[in-house]
């Protein structure tokens, strides 16, 4: 507890009230399968997906374009399971295309005791949106190692 503090430029954690924001879930290099620009916002995911990472329908999330940097906040609808959907709705359409790789993130509020064995649940998806891998992140021993094993899953396609 004590190296969380320093490593926050805090004297203590002994504040109950203190909550860290962690990212809870996220479904990496999801293919964007469909837009609609007249739909009311949004992003569709099939439902399969956003639950095997526990994403809730409606939750809030921030999503990575790969291919134009964009970033946005939005909130999941859950799209029909097994289809392997992933469309852009609204305002959203105008920020990917067809075809473009995204991340989507949501995060969690915990407190510093609770931040200490918390594990997000990731996806990494293959182009046509299946599971290629889903696990408990773990910490990474290197930056290279995480970039090699995110490489060997995407060759896998």
């Amino acid at each position: 507890m004590k190296a969380i503090a320093k490593a926050l430029g805090l004297r203590s954690l002994s504040r109950t009230s203190m909550h860290l924001t962690l990212l809870k879930s996220k479904i990496h290099r999801a293919t964007v399968t469909g837009a609609s620009l007249d739909y009311e916002g949004s992003l569709t995911v099939s439902a399969d997906i956003a639950q095997t990472v526990g994403l809730l329908a409606y939750e809030k999330i921030l999503v990575g374009n790969l291919q134009n940097g964009e970033r946005f906040g939005t909130y999941v609808i859950y799209g029909a399971p097994g289809k392997g959907l992933i469309e852009l709705n609204g305002a959203t359409a105008h920020l990917g295309k067809i075809g473009h790789l995204l991340t989507i993130m949501s995060f969690a509020r915990l407190t510093a005791e609770e931040a200490k064995t918390h594990r997000p649940q990731i996806a990494v998806l293959d182009r046509q949106n299946r599971i290629i891998r889903c696990a408990q992140a773990e910490m990474r021993t290197s930056r290279r190692e995480w970039e090699a094993e995110v490489l060997q899953a995407s060759n896998r396609q």
